[in-house]
């Protein structure tokens, strides 16, 4: 199965094969450049854009399918939403499609719960919010300097290559682990084989 392609590769190859993929992807290459010219604090450009488009690029789909904007987390320890919503506004020179949106993760505990309906603690850096998603598939962050790359992967990336979906059992992330996985079976159904792993939960 030519979308299975890279699966067997140890995961230094596939930290080079995945990077040289965003390298090649015009439209994150432009927000990951337009972000470093934010220079926020430990920011990272996180997830679905990420994964999605290495899911893209194995599949032969369109570049931007199923990204339905690009999140640019940042950490300040301001936790005003006075703070957050002026960088927001700030952030000019982005594209329009996908569209940026940007989140202090330094904020996430004060919305959480009225959100998602439980509380959980204050991350303490961009990378802790990364760690706490509800696959583990989709915990991969991503920033560039003028010495290259930085790439954030707790887990790895073979999941990604191997469209695995497989819940972090770090939070009780059973329902939204769910939700997003069958939006990705939805979205890849009919041609590819996705694995669903439903082990691991708290």
């Amino acid at each position: 199965m030519t979308h299975l392609r890279y699966a067997h590769l140890p995961e230094a190859e596939l930290r080079a094969t995945f990077l040289d993929i965003v390298n090649n992807t015009a439209f994150l290459r432009h927000a990951l450049t337009r972000a470093q010219a934010l220079d926020l604090p430990n920011w990272r450009i996180v997830s679905g854009a990420l994964y999605n488009t290495v899911w893209n690029h194995l599949t032969g789909r369109p570049k931007t399918y199923g990204v339905k904007d690009i999140d640019l987390f940042y950490f300040d320890p301001d936790t005003s939403w006075e703070g957050e919503n002026s960088v927001i506004k700030s952030a000019t020179g982005f594209a329009t499609t996908p569209p940026i949106e940007i989140r202090n993760q330094a904020r996430v505990h004060l919305w959480y719960q009225q959100h998602f309906g439980r509380e959980i603690t204050a991350f303490q850096n961009v990378e802790a919010a990364i760690d706490a998603f509800a696959c583990k598939t989709h915990c991969v962050g991503l920033r560039q300097s003028d010495q290259g790359f930085d790439l954030y992967a707790p887990f790895g990336l073979r999941d990604i290559f191997t469209l695995t979906l497989r819940p972090n059992p770090v939070q009780d992330n059973r329902k939204t682990h769910v939700e997003k996985a069958a939006r990705a079976l939805r979205a890849l159904a009919g041609n590819y084989c996705v694995t669903l792993a439903r082990i691991g939960f708290m």
